[in-house]
């Protein structure tokens, strides 16, 4: 007769304990994958994270309803940063150690992700970055962080290269606005316009609550500006911009930041038509064409979210395919990768492309900027139908 111990045979330990290990292996595999979800729902840069964070959660919500990622649900882990870059730090720190996310998405603000980038860099987890200030991502210094916005860069470029060589302007108004994201803009399109043989004819940084514009927008007038090129973010700023040069009836362009397109300003203007002659860039993902069609992966989009929306798509549509392709390229990195290990994770993303919804997304080893070139445009503000617009006149 065997040997019992502790009134057990060896025959049953072993069953036992492999059963044990049978049961614990798919237990494993069927943990969550857990992404942490840095947006500002709240404070004064909310509205486009209001629109990511659509896409976001129908994302999560339409891979999970098809099983998952490699069985694997995905779980969202937001937290509200209000805007306010002490508490993108101390959300991303708990995530990171506390909740042991296996990626984090944002923070959306650049002001937001400049001190909160380097804390979830030292904890190794990957980290997609949807800020456009060039210096948010460095393949040495945050090996782990992947942009899938464009670059502060593509934007201005885009832009002044709209406002210098299609409308032939060489007499810039340069308006920034006080914030950390405003100054350092508006510092970087005075060097790409310094660079291109062109001192602005007026510059200025203005406090994002200046109620009265019109003595700026008199100076600007006065020096001779033939364009008016604001970098902003903040909607109510922008459309103060365009309600005194519309109240002056100064007809001059504006061409610059995609802002100066988002749908509230068209309620804070004094007439409508003062949202025409306005341009900024934007994107072909969400440009209709003459038709008035969108690309064919936008429209299967805006068709299967339609009805979460309410029916009606009422604020810019990019921000929305921006929190959707986000998720779908962390799917993309689990399925390449074959895990969640960090490691495997940064691989996949270094190595192979990733068509999207919001772009065509191919990084490197060396190069963490995912967003191409080719897929910047410049819009027509006063177009919006269906959270798109009509490509600027003379644009490609």
């Amino acid at each position: 007769m065997a040997k019992r111990f502790f009134g057990i045979s060896p025959l049953v330990c072993l069953t036992t304990l492999a059963a044990g290990l049978l049961a614990g292996a798919p237990a494993q595999a069927q943990q969550p994958i857990k992404i942490g979800w840095l947006s500002s729902l709240t404070g004064p840069l909310s509205s486009a994270a209001i629109a990511e964070n659509q896409g976001v959660q129908f994302a999560v919500e339409e891979i999970n309803k098809a099983g998952g990622v490699l069985g694997r649900k995905i779980e969202l882990i937001t937290r509200d940063t209000a805007s306010d870059p002490t508490k993108s730090v101390n959300f991303a720190q708990q995530l990171a150690f506390s909740e042991k996310v296996d990626f984090i998405i944002g923070p959306v603000n650049s002001g937001e992700a400049l001190p909160a980038i380097p804390v979830i860099a030292r904890a190794g987890i990957p980290n997609l970055i949807i800020g456009t200030l060039d210096e948010l991502t460095d393949a040495q210094k945050y090996p782990r962080a992947f942009r899938v916005i464009n670059t502060n860069t593509q934007w201005i470029t885009g832009a002044q290269g709209y406002a210098l060589d299609v409308l032939k302007r060489r007499k810039v108004a340069l308006f920034g606005d006080t914030t950390g994201y405003g100054t350092a803009t508006q510092r970087q399109a005075a060097s790409f316009l310094e660079k291109a043989g062109i001192k602005p004819a007026y510059q200025v940084l203005l406090d994002p609550n200046k109620a009265d514009l019109t003595d700026d927008m008199n100076k600007a007038k006065a020096a001779g500006a033939d364009v008016i090129m604001p970098w902003s973010a903040a909607t109510g700023l922008l459309a103060r911009i365009l309600n005194a040069r519309g109240d002056m009836k100064w007809d001059v362009p504006v061409v610059g930041h995609p802002a100066v397109m988002a749908l509230p300003i068209k309620k804070l203007l004094t007439k409508p038509e003062y949202w025409d002659n306005v341009y900024a860039a934007g994107y072909k993902s969400t440009t209709y064409d003459a038709s008035g069609k969108v690309p064919q992966r936008t429209q299967a989009l805006v068709d299967a979210i339609r009805p979460k929306l309410g029916g009606e798509i009422d604020f810019t549509f990019w921000w929305v395919a921006l929190g959707y392709d986000c998720v779908h390229v962390i799917a993309h990195a689990v399925k390449t990768g074959g895990s969640t290990d960090p490691a495997a994770l940064q691989k996949a993303l270094e190595t192979t492309p990733y068509a999207g919804v919001y772009g065509n997304y191919r990084w490197s080893a060396t190069n963490h900027n995912g967003f191409p070139d080719g897929d910047i445009v410049v819009n027509r503000a006063n177009s919006f139908k269906e959270g798109s617009f009509a490509i600027a006149p003379g644009a490609r």
